[in-house]
């Protein structure tokens, strides 16, 4: 029987939130942003050669502790923070009107 220290800790629907609280005011789309589901020391932020964010939460750190980590490394790698800017799937005049999925065509 594995023990209390074998456990592995599991991020959640908080820990998201914090997340998509910070790559938000990068304007980073969400489906950009790609958690992993374990949290692992020291926790990780890299951004691949397709942009998307790839990040690790750490288990020794909370989540709102480690956002200014992830916002830090953002603005290294030369993200513009600007808080409160919305991010969404609609086309460039902003009008996504139901039965337009163009994409499933």
């Amino acid at each position: 029987m594995p023990d209390e220290s074998d456990s592995v800790a599991i991020i959640t629907m908080e820990d998201m939130a914090v997340v998509f609280s910070v790559t938000d005011d990068f304007g980073i789309h969400r489906e950009s942003v790609s958690v992993e589901l374990a949290r692992e020391d020291p926790g990780e932020i890299s951004v691949t050669e397709r942009g998307s964010v790839e990040i690790t939460l750490p288990v020794s750190q909370e989540p709102a502790d480690f956002a200014s980590t992830i916002r830090g490394e953002l603005e290294m790698r030369g993200y513009s923070h600007n808080p409160g800017q919305v991010v969404t799937n609609d086309g460039e005049d902003g009008n996504d009107e139901e039965g337009e999925d163009d994409w499933l065509g």
